[in-house]
This record gives structure tokens, C-alpha cells and sequence, in this order.
């Protein structure tokens, strides 16, 4: 299969650890330019708004990931299809896959807009929101809820371009998103003074330059991935493969967000200052980690294009090589959020909130010192959803949130206990999910040779 030679990249030959890292690269700084652009909402809200703007804002991203999640799933499973062909060199089946997914996703996406703009009163009280903060969270999401589909378009098309090996282009968009949302985000809340709902409109006009950058990109640059009149057809094999791949992903992603969703109906419970708190350092969690998330992104399609062309060797080699990577980053990683904590809050906080900026340090260091769990937990992820078994990626989904929204429900109802429970169910999740996760390697392995066989083919 030719393709753009420009920015694509056959994962199955050539260095595996160098491979996996420059493929990786541009996926981390796209996600962590998108995480700026998140970061900004936060930062001029907090500083310039107040505590219960930002706490209104910060429970409005909860929601909006847990949405989001929804339809990134969807396209993360599309992807590993999309890089199972890929690696195969079946162009027909990608390009039907294409038509297929899209249409599909895109019936989602307006499903979910429409349910979320009609559920909008019922969702906050569902989320035990404060009276204090409910009109500013209402303004936020009834502004932001208007670029769901941007964000379909930019994870579908992102995720399309990714499963041929192309992650320079995302990059690229995301980038000129990220610098577009922070400078409308000064226009709209300085100079209009547009308030919560400035810093919405300013993510949301990021979201539909970047997705339709992305399509129009694709229709004039990568013409191998037209689809045509013929292509136009629902297969059942195809239909079968993407419902196999995409629903089960979706699912993952969706119960690993609702799960998160139920924690922040339970921080609410504790009041405006511990939401303030979470807030912020969520937002810190977020960054820390999200390279690790990105690195097991792309670990996925390099298994996947690999599994693709039957390369069990290059995988096996692979698997190696990423877990001493994602051990050696996430406890670099541990160490410089766990001393700099304070400081790092305070560029969301201001110095008057102390007990804002107490809460937000517990939380840190205490779920800040265990990323290596989350780190290895991003990579099963992407293993079995690579070699076809997304199903176990949703049970040790399971396993994870819901060891963690257990425990934070019941350790956090201890009195001498308190918001404490909610920050150390965390990391046992995590690790839980890792064991079995690990467990479940082994027994295959040992079963079967068809993914990982220590034999050189």
C-alpha cells in the first residue's frame, strides 16, 4: 500500500525501541499542547474568576472527558482496525472501514450532543453540584457542549492518520489549536469579559479548526484514503470487526471516565474548597501522566500493524522494550511531582488559599508517588486492543474504577478517614488492575504462540 511518504511510518520494520519513541513523540506533545489549552481555561479562570469559577470549571472537565471518552473510544478501536489492515496492505477493507466507522461514530456523536444539551439540569443534580457553582458550571457546559462533534472530527481523523503512521500531522493541528484557545481565552474573558463562558466558546472554536483542519488535510494530501462510491457499503465482516474493536474500546473508555465521574460526585459532596482542589491538581495528574497514556497509544498501533503482518518476535521484543521505557518515565515523573507539589499547584492556585492548596498537595503526593501503576495499566491497554482482545482492556477497566470508586464511597464515609480514602483508592485500583492484567500475559503466552512466541520466525 503506498502512502504519503512525508510524515507515515511502517512500524513493523527498523529499530523497535527508537521506532516506538519517535512514532510516540509527536502523540505526547500534541496531548500535552492539548492539555495547555485545557490548562489555560484553568489557570486565567482560577486566577482571574476566583475559587468557584474554577471549581466550576474544573467538575465541567470531568464531565466533558467522561463524554468525550465516549467517542475518543469509539476511535481509538476504529484505529486499531484501521493499523490491523494497514499492516496487512488490505486497502479495500480499510477504505470500507473508514466509510463505516465515520458514519457510525458520527450518529453517536449527534446522539450524545442531543442528549446532553436536553439532560443538561438533570446531569448537574446528578453530580451533587453546590448551589454556589451551579449557574457558572451550567454557563460553562451549555457553551462547551456545542464542540462535541469538533471533537469526534479531530480524534477520527487524528486516530486515521495515526493507524497509518502518521503523527506528525495531529501535531501540527493541535498545536495551532492550542495557541488559537489561549489567545481567544484572554480575548473573550479580558477584554469581552465573557466570564465561564468565554473560556468554553475559546476551547470550542479551537476544536472546530482543528477537526476540520484535519479533514480537509486528509481529502487534499492522502488520496489513498478516499473512499469511493464502491467503498460506500455497510460488509458485514467489516461492520463485525469495528462493532468488535470500537464498542468494546468505547466501553472501556466510558467506564473509566463514569467511574472518575462518580468520584467527582463524591468530592462535590465535600464542599467548594476540596472541589477547588481536585480541581487543579487533577489537572497536574493529568499532565504527568498523559505521556505515558500517549506512549501506550502508540504502542497499540505499532502491536497492532505488527500483529497485522504477523511479526510475534518484533512484538515480543517490543512489549520488553516498552515496559523498561514507561518504568524508567513514570518514576521520573513520581519524584519532581511529589517534591514539587506546592509549587505546582500555585500556578493554579493563589497563595490566600491555604487549604486549597493543603488538599491539593495530599492529593499529589499521595497519588503522584505511584504513576509506574497507571503507566503499566496504559500499556495493557493498548496490548490487548492490538492483538484483538479489547474485551480484556474493559475487565481490567473494571477491575481498576471499580476498586476505586468502592473504596472511595466507603473509606471516605469513615470520619478519621475522610477525603483521604478518595486519594488512596486510586493507586490500589491501579495496581489491582495490573496484576490481573499481567496474570491474564502470562497464561496466554504460555497457551499460545500465536502473539508472543520466543522463537524467531
Amino acid at each position: 500500500m503506498k502512502m504519503n511518504k512525508k510524515f507515515t511510518k511502517d512500524l513493523t520494520k527498523g529499530p523497535i525501541t527508537s521506532t516506538m519513541l519517535w512514532f510516540a513523540l509527536p502523540m505526547i506533545i500534541g496531548n500535552l499542547l492539548q492539555q495547555f489549552y485545557q490548562i489555560a481555561d484553568t489557570l486565567i479562570v482560577g486566577r482571574y474568576l476566583g475559587a468557584d469559577a474554577l471549581a466550576a470549571v474544573g467538575s465541567s472537565y470531568t464531565l466533558m472527558t467522561f463524554l468525550t471518552s465516549i467517542l475518543l473510544g469509539l476511535c481509538m478501536g476504529c484505529g486499531a482496525y484501521f493499523s490491523i489492515c494497514y499492516g496487512k496492505k488490505d486497502e479495500q477493507n480499510l477504505r470500507n472501514g473508514i466509510f463505516v466507522s465515520f458514519s457510525l461514530i458520527f450518529i453517536i456523536t449527534m446522539i450524545i450532543n442531543g442528549i446532553v444539551f436536553a439532560g443538561l439540569d438533570q446531569i448537574l443534580k446528578l453530580l451533587q453540584v453546590p448551589q454556589d457553582v451551579y449557574g457558572l458550571m451550567r454557563e460553562y457546559l451549555w457553551a462547551i457542549f456545542f464542540g462535541i462533534v469538533a471533537t469526534f472530527l479531530c480524534n477520527f481523523f487524528a486516530s486515521l492518520l495515526r493507524s497509518v503512521g502518521d503523527s506528525k500531522t495531529p501535531l501540527i493541528f493541535l498545536g495551532i489549536a492550542s495557541i488559537m484557545n489561549i489567545l481567544l481565552d484572554m480575548v473573550f474573558v479580558f477584554v469581552f469579559k465573557l466570564g465561564v463562558s468565554g473560556a468554553a466558546w475559546a476551547t470550542v472554536i479551537a476544536q472546530w479548526f482543528s477537526g476540520i483542519g484535519l479533514f480537509i488535510y486528509v481529502w487534499k494530501n492522502v488520496p489513498e484514503l478516499h473512499i469511493s462510491r464502491k467503498d460506500m457499503q455497510f460488509t458485514v465482516s467489516v461492520v463485525k470487526s469495528i462493532a468488535h474493536f470500537s464498542l468494546s474500546t468505547c466501553v472501556q473508555q466510558s467506564v473509566m471516565n463514569f467511574g472518575i465521574l462518580m468520584v467527582q460526585g463524591l468530592v462535590n459532596s465535600f464542599g467548594t474548597v476540596v472541589m477547588a482542589a481536585f480541581a487543579a491538581a487533577v489537572k497536574i495528574d493529568s499532565f504527568a501522566y498523559m505521556p505515558v497514556q500517549d506512549f501506550g497509544n502508540a504502542f497499540s498501533t505499532f502491536i497492532a500493524q505488527n500483529h497485522g503482518a504477523e511479526q510475534q518476535e518484533r512484538i515480543r521484543r517490543g512489549m520488553k522494550s516498552a515496559i523498561a521505557t514507561v518504568v524508567l518515565f513514570s518514576a521520573t515523573v513520581s519524584t519532581v511531582v511529589c517534591i514539587f507539589a506546592q509549587p505546582l499547584l500555585r500556578i493554579f492556585v493563589s497563595a490566600k488559599e491555604k487549604e486549597v492548596l493543603r488538599i491539593g498537595v495530599q492529593y499529589l503526593r499521595i497519588e503522584g508517588s505511584f504513576y509506574i501503576g497507571i503507566g503499566i495499566l496504559f500499556l495493557l491497554y493498548g496490548l490487548y486492543r492490538a492483538i484483538q482482545k479489547p474485551g480484556m482492556s474493559l475487565v481490567l477497566t473494571i477491575i481498576s474504577l471499580g476498586t476505586r470508586v468502592g473504596l472511595a464511597y466507603s473509606l471516605s464515609a469513615i470520619p478519621v478517614i475522610g477525603v483521604l480514602g478518595i486519594w488512596w483508592s486510586v493507586p490500589i485500583g491501579w495496581f489491582l488492575a495490573d496484576v490481573v492484567g499481567i496474570v491474564y500475559y502470562k497464561a496466554i503466552e504460555k497457551k499460545s504462540s500465536m502473539y508472543y512466541t520466543k522463537n524467531t520466525r
